[in-house]
C-alpha cells in the first residue's frame, strides 16, 4: 500500500520533525509513505472573514494539484468521522479489500480546509474534538498510520 500525507507547510520544530522521521522509518515495513508539504499563506493578526476564505483557498490550489483523480483522498476535520485505533485498522484494511492501494491523507493549514477540498475528500476523519496544530497533527496521524498497521498485521501495540 502507499500512502501519502499531503500537508500545509513544513516542520519547524526538530522535535516533530525527528518524531514524523521515526514513525516514517517504522512504517518502511509495511508501506510506502511520501510526505508531500505545500506552501502556507501567512495570515495577518486580525484577518478578515474574506481574507481568510482567500488564503484557504489558496492553499487549497496548491493541495489539489497534488492530487490525483484517482486517489482516495481521506481529509482530518474537526467534523469527521471517528474511529477508536482498532476501527481505524479495519477501516484501512477494508479499502485494500475493496482494492485501493492508495490512500492520500491531507492536513490543513492553521485556517482548515477550504470546501474544494473538502469536495474532493472521499472521507473525513477526525482524531478529536479538539484542535491540534497542524505539525503536532501530522506526528498524531504517522502514528495512528503505524498503530493500525501494526493491529492489522497482529503485532504488539501500547493499548
Amino acid at each position: 500500500m502507499k500512502i501519502t500525507i499531503v500537508c500545509v507547510g513544513k516542520i519547524k520544530e526538530n522535535f516533530y520533525r525527528d518524531a514524523v522521521s521515526e514513525y516514517s522509518k517504522r512504517l518502511g515495513r509495511y508501506c510506502r509513505l511520501e510526505i508531500v508539504e505545500t506552501a502556507d499563506e501567512k495570515t495577518p493578526e486580525g484577518a478578515s472573514a474574506l481574507l481568510e476564505e482567500q488564503i484557504k483557498e489558496k492553499e487549497a490550489k496548491r493541495i489539489l494539484d497534488k492530487i490525483r483523480d484517482d486517489d482516495f483522498v481521506c481529509i482530518l476535520e474537526i467534523t469527521g468521522k471517528r474511529f477508536s485505533s482498532e476501527g481505524f485498522a479495519q477501516w484501512m484494511e477494508q479499502l485494500t479489500v475493496k482494492g485501493i492501494s492508495e490512500i492520500v491523507f491531507v492536513i490543513g493549514g492553521s485556517l482548515g480546509l477550504h470546501g474544494s477540498v473538502r469536495q474532493r475528500a472521499n472521507m473525513a476523519v477526525s482524531f478529536s474534538d479538539m484542535t491540534f496544530p497542524h505539525q503536532l497533527m501530522r506526528v498524531i496521524l504517522c502514528e495512528q498510520i503505524y498503530r493500525a498497521f501494526r493491529i492489522i498485521h497482529g503485532a504488539p501495540y501500547h493499548k
